[in-house]
């Protein structure tokens, strides 16, 4: 049976911007295809458009429908930089594991904006810089290890002690790295995208279909969903975010209450080069500007699933973005237009479990996100469409369930 959770409440800012939508039809008797997806948010809008690309036959399924479920509640900060630094990475891991951890992120951010441009997706894509600044995980002295390191693993990287953090961007912080090639985007038009391409491709979409067992041997997998009928296929990829059917393992893998705010749109406040901002704390704050000149701060983390009490502190959580936003920008006008809070999955490295689940070779899962979703929703897709087309990535042993 599925763990369910109520992944979000509230009303995200992207409600305030039409994305086209995605039919799909009721399953009514059994299917049979080459690869089932179950999930039709970003990570299975990636997982139909790579498969389908591929020439495979896909169905997708979802119990809620196509972007009813995270997807519509990230902030879309789309980096290549990874939550856990890479020097604290590198004590964890191993210094090459890292480095190539940190490489592959930014190669797959790179074949993201490029699929994107292919594709002819109107996400209002941006190439957008990025601003890590100093804070209680790392101070000004270990934001120039850090960047130093990044360089050293070819990733560019620039220091700004505090006095020329302040003179280029106005905010008055020890020190901060500033980084190059990261996204902005509208993360529901750009799943609406890429799962209408896979619809032209002839996938099959149907919801609400949830998957409640699973059934699978060396030949293929077999799924029954809540209202009888079955789909059978040769391989079975669980897109689901952080929501997973029991058959997945829980090991290093944990769930995250986050909360977000959205203000007016005021184009003429925002910030140089419009870049992400986060910090180099625990838990952090992070905010980057829409193209229309909202202002998007998200944070205030903290580890508990609890819905209802989640829920309740939205309000509280608000006027703390609010506030520290406020001490950011002080010519912000912080007052929240839209607030709103979610869940999201969270590993101890920081980075994404994505690969066959053990001891099945037929059920691939993707999992434990953090806040570089839609990077690893895209690795997630080369690594995964990798193995069932019979190759191995050569990067797959890093996100492995047994690293």
């Amino acid at each position: 049976m599925p763990r369910q959770l109520d992944l979000r409440s509230g009303k995200p800012v992207w409600s305030a911007y039409r994305s086209p939508a995605v039919p799909a039809e009721r399953l009514t008797r059994d299917a049979k295809t080459d690869v089932l997806v179950v999930g039709m948010g970003i990570s299975g809008a990636m997982m139909g458009e790579a498969l389908t690309r591929d020439g495979h036959a896909v169905i997708c399924i979802d119990r809620r429908g196509p972007l009813q479920g995270s997807t519509a509640a990230t902030t879309a900060l789309v980096e290549f930089e990874i939550d856990q630094p890479l020097t604290r990475l590198s004590r964890m891991i191993g210094g090459d594991a890292a480095r190539q951890a940190w490489i592959r992120s930014r190669l797959s951010l790179l074949n993201l904006r490029g699929r994107i441009a292919e594709l002819d997706i109107r996400c209002r894509s941006a190439e957008t810089p990025s601003l890590y600044l100093a804070g209680n995980r790392l101070d000004a002295p270990e934001l120039r290890s850090e960047a130093e390191a990044r360089r050293e693993a070819g990733i560019g990287a620039s220091f700004l002690p505090r006095k020329k953090l302040r003179e280029d961007f106005g905010i008055d912080r020890a020190a901060a790295i500033l980084s190059h090639g990261n996204l902005a985007l509208d993360p529901r038009k750009l799943t609406s995208g890429l799962l209408l391409r896979a619809l032209q491709r002839k996938a099959r979409f149907y919801a609400p279909a949830e998957a409640i067992a699973i059934e699978d041997n060396h030949l293929g997998v077999t799924v029954a969903t809540r209202h009888g009928p079955r789909i059978h296929a040769r391989h079975l990829v669980l897109a689901t975010g952080y929501e997973q059917l029991d058959i997945v393992p829980r090991t290093g893998h944990r769930i995250i209450s986050t909360w977000a705010i959205a203000t007016r749109p005021q184009p003429e406040k925002i910030w140089p080069l419009a870049a992400l901002i986060w910090e180099a704390s625990d838990p952090y704050l992070y905010l980057r500007a829409t193209s229309d000149g909202r202002v998007i701060c998200g944070g205030e983390d903290e580890e508990f699933t609890d819905e209802e009490r989640r829920d309740a502190l939205t309000a509280k959580k608000r006027d703390r973005l609010e506030e520290k936003l406020g001490k950011i920008f002080p010519r912000l006008d912080t007052a929240a237009e839209f607030a709103w809070t979610g869940s999201f999955g969270a590993t101890d490295t920081g980075l994404p479990i994505i690969g066959s689940v053990p001891d099945r070779p037929r059920v691939h899962a993707v999992m434990g996100y953090g806040g570089n979703g839609i990077t690893f929703s895209q690795i997630a897709s080369e690594i995964v469409s990798a193995s069932i087309a019979g190759k191995e990535d050569t990067d797959a042993s890093l996100f492995a369930f047994k690293r």
